[in-house]
């Protein structure tokens, strides 16, 4: 939440969260009240002070907590915080919470709390000030015995440890939460499995970014097993996502691309920018099976083909299709900002230029007996060091049959005769296990007409 929504959020509310008697003889005790609260609204971005002033009469007027009160305590707390008078802003949030056990309805305290920690997690404020906020409103919801609320806000906490990468922190919180998975008003199972999937999808993302491949891979597998559950789309994204990133770890790029894909229709769903991140890496799968499938000729990334995100990884999938080696690497060269500037991309793109050289190789050789290993040097704009490795794994993968001349500097082609594959070779020897298991069979039935 920007700076101008956290201190202009309130006009939804108005009309939302309460409703007002037609009394008139009360209407008109609070119409002072009234007039002092708007008129602190209207002026507290120019003159703060005198809506301070303004709030505080509305408090010193009260002889009960009133929802005016609520609100006049939210107000300063905003324009505190605004102005990072940090401590300030504790001291009438503290207050405010208060207000929480008789005065307001539940949805409006939910509202409220979550509006204002979602600003003050964004902030700058210190450790010690967010701890203190977060810790006062657990003392108030604890005592509410608001498990639900109570549940949301440590929610809120763990993503803030997460974000600040504050792994000890987060553990804790993780800890608590599960703790309280199973309380009486936590609901039914499909409920809990829910909270258990925003559970794992913190967890899968702490293991993530501190690099424990394993813990992601017990998690993930942990969360994919959880079907009793409706979670945010945006969680399932999260989810997905650290799927696709772990498969890629492994080199297993078809079941990446799967997780990709779903990353990218739940973060699609959920609305979230994450999509466009999420769609490169799909791409980028993509390329690594070797697939000559575009991958926005589906139904659900089309629409992104010109997003001025993406229209560099349209281009290298172009160049890809095209066994266009030089525009890949120029395209990649040419666009920091959108692929090499990310981590996870520039982790990988030299595998996709890898595996784009060996389909151009192995496309250059296949009208050849014999090739110089200079000429494919040429060919690639390598160096021919370079070029005499990739050809050396490509006989040993079997994708090319041949042998390297060391001493003529050349790739000797086997004939097209024994040109064959090794899915072709492994057929055959299938036929030939057969025929003589009907060998076999033959004989045996011959012996006993004897």
């Amino acid at each position: 939440m920007s700076d101008e929504e956290f201190m202009m959020d309130d006009a939804l509310e108005e009309d939302y969260d309460f409703e007002y008697e037609d009394d008139d003889d009360e209407q008109d005790a609070d119409a002072y009240i009234e007039n002092k609260y708007y008129n602190a609204k209207a002026i507290k971005a120019e003159q703060p002070d005198a809506a301070i002033r303004e709030l505080q009469d509305i408090l010193d007027a009260e002889t009960d907590m009133t929802e005016w009160g609520f609100k006049a305590l939210k107000q300063q707390t905003k324009i505190h915080f605004h102005r990072e008078q940090h401590e300030e802003a504790l001291r009438t949030y503290r207050a405010l919470l208060k207000y929480t056990k008789s005065a307001v309805t539940r949805n409006y305290t939910e509202k409220s709390v979550n509006s204002i920690l979602d600003y003050v997690s964004a902030s700058s404020a210190s450790l010690a000030i967010l701890e203190a906020f977060y810790q006062a409103t657990d003392e108030v919801l604890a005592a509410s015995q608001s498990d639900r609320l109570n549940m949301k806000i440590k929610l809120k906490l763990a993503r803030l440890w997460l974000s600040r990468k504050e792994w000890g922190r987060l553990t804790e919180t993780l800890r608590e939460l599960r703790a309280n998975e199973f309380t009486a008003d936590a609901g039914d199972g499909q409920s809990k499995g829910t909270l258990m999937l925003e559970l794992l999808a913190l967890e899968i993302q702490m293991y993530r970014e501190m690099g424990n491949l394993k813990k992601v891979k017990e998690t993930y597998d942990a969360a994919m097993r959880i079907k009793n559950a409706i979670p945010h789309p945006r969680t399932m994204g999260m989810i997905r996502e650290s799927g696709g990133k772990m498969h890629m770890a492994e080199k297993n790029w078809e079941a990446a691309q799967v997780d990709f894909f779903q990353a990218f229709r739940n973060y699609d769903e959920a609305g979230s920018q994450l999509r466009i991140q999420v769609l490169k890496y799909l791409v980028l799968a993509h390329m690594l099976m070797g697939s000559d499938v575009n991958p926005f000729d589906s139904q659900e990334t089309k629409p992104y083909r010109d997003d001025p995100n993406i229209v560099a990884m349209t281009s290298l999938v172009d160049a890809y299709q095209r066994r266009d080696v030089q525009g890949a690497e120029r395209i990649v060269r040419d666009n920091h900002a959108t692929l090499t500037d990310d981590d996870f991309i520039r982790e990988f793109i030299s595998d996709v230029l890898t595996e784009l050289r060996i389909q151009y190789l192995i496309g250059a050789v296949r009208p050849y007996g014999s090739i110089r290993l200079s000429a494919l040097a040429n060919m690639l704009q390598l160096a021919q060091e370079r070029v005499t490795s990739l050809v050396l794994m490509l006989i040993l993968d079997g994708r090319i049959r041949g042998r390297i001349d060391q001493v003529e500097g050349t790739l000797e082609l086997a004939p097209r005769a024994e040109q064959v594959s090794r899915r072709q070779v492994g057929v055959v020897h299938a036929w030939g296990r057969e025929l003589e298991d009907l060998a076999i069979a033959i004989g045996a039935k011959q012996h006993q007409w004897r």
